[in-house]
């Protein structure tokens, strides 16, 4: 499809939800006259594109290309897939034995990278949090469905996926091939750490790890740990649900989080006393690549003030998901609820601000990489200012004028919102 009907087509999409947005702002729910008559706009635009534009577009591709800029509008995880997509999609979706280890999300009308699950050939190939695939096996992402890229990615172990990814560093794509193979989810792991430190990472709240969080909580108390750090950089895999069971283990009493949707009334998650394992001071560690249910622990013990949270703003992913099936055998994969702060905030539009911002030095490339070098990764900061900064926090507390400006907002933009860039 033309790119300038593209841009125009999902541009007005963008608007046409807008409207319905503030509508539906303005009033409990708009009537179905409304909808209607903002559906109308909407068809009467397509209908001057195929009767007036400068060459005959294909309106298949015209209605996808709005569809799909219509549910990234709305949510950045949403996907359409017409029937013989979701045909393949529950097939691979059931039958793929191996993968290259991406979270993804859309940014753009792009394919983004959420994260790289830490061990998968994505991670030690160096693709990270703030990438985007521009094509993937040749095929261009634009207005790719999300959960169609997500299905491109698996397949057989042993075989191979090319990648162009789009960095900050470089004005040119770069060409990366992974070779797919079984992705095993990183395990809870603990150690003592110097002042009676304990310290717990966590990379994946995936099956039920947060009774694994409790053991190595229980086992760092035996050793003689005195405060903790629970370290979810990179932590991006797992139900959020698992998220709000972590925080419980540090919080005996309070509103840890709540679910709410248009159809699902509001659920309060309550911290639970007989489930906590600790009341030892407990110091909590982000990074951009902290997403979903990481980040309903780091903002329930954040909101709570169980916890100081040190690092970097998290990416902002924390929802109910549902496929919804349509009468000609597509579908359309959707949030229908998200999970709130304690104190109100859509963890997936906000994501998580901490109280002591950090920068994340070692995965800041440094733009002096060999451009020869196609696969050459960022260079990195040896020292982990992050950890660095949450060890002196844990030991000494939040100096009062960290916590002044955490409390102000004071010093978010430095870590704001992803800076990704669009592409071109």
């Amino acid at each position: 499809m033309n790119r300038k009907i593209q841009f125009a087509v999902i541009t007005f999409s963008v608007l046409l939800v807008g409207m319905l947005l503030l509508g539906a702002s303005t009033k409990k729910q708009s009537s179905p006259e409304e909808t209607y008559r903002h559906i109308g706009v909407f068809t009467e635009v397509l209908s001057k594109i195929k009767s007036d534009y400068v060459e005959e577009p294909d309106m298949k591709n015209v209605t996808l290309g709005a569809l799909n800029g219509l549910l990234e509008s709305l949510d950045p995880y949403a996907s359409y897939l017409g029937p013989d997509q979701y045909k393949q999609y529950a097939k691979v979706s059931a039958e793929a034995k191996a993968d290259v280890g991406l979270i993804l999300a859309k940014r753009f009308g792009y394919i983004a990278i959420v994260g790289a699950i830490p061990g998968s050939p994505a991670d030690k190939a160096g693709l990270a949090t703030g990438d985007m695939l521009e094509t993937i096996n040749n095929v261009n992402t634009r207005d790719m469905p999300l959960a169609y890229a997500e299905i491109m990615l698996k397949g057989d172990a042993g075989t191979t996926i090319e990648f162009s990814v789009l960095r900050f560093t470089r004005p040119e794509p770069q060409k990366v091939t992974l070779t797919r193979a079984p992705v095993v989810l990183p395990a809870v792991t603990n150690k003592m750490l110097p002042e009676n430190i304990g310290y717990i990472q966590v990379q994946s709240l995936a099956g039920n790890r947060a009774a694994d969080v409790e053991s190595a909580v229980k086992s760092l108390e035996k050793q003689g740990a005195k405060k903790f750090i629970l370290d979810l950089r990179n932590c991006a895999t797992g139900d959020p649900a698992q998220g709000a069971a972590v925080a419980n283990l540090f919080q005996d009493r309070a509103l840890l989080a709540y679910i709410e949707g248009q159809k699902q009334t509001r659920k309060n998650i309550e911290a639970d006393a007989a489930k906590v394992a600790t009341k030892l001071p407990v110091t909590v560690v982000t990074n951009r690549g902290t997403a979903g249910a990481a980040e309903v622990a780091a903002v329930a013990l954040l909101e709570t003030k169980r916890a100081a949270v040190v690092g970097e703003r998290t990416y902002g992913d924390a929802a109910v998901r549902k496929t919804i099936m349509m009468d000609d055998g597509a579908a359309v994969i959707l949030s229908v609820a998200k999970y709130y702060s304690p104190s109100g905030k859509a963890i997936q539009d906000t994501g998580v601000t901490p109280s002591v911002p950090v920068i994340d030095q070692q995965n800041v490339p440094t733009g002096d990489e060999d451009e020869d070098t196609p696969k050459a990764e960022p260079k990195k900061s040896t020292e982990d200012e992050i950890l660095k900064k949450a060890i002196e926090i844990a030991i000494k507390g939040v100096p009062p004028e960290t916590a002044a400006a955490a409390k102000t907002g004071a010093g978010d933009s430095a870590l704001g919102p992803l800076n990704i860039p669009k592409p071109q």
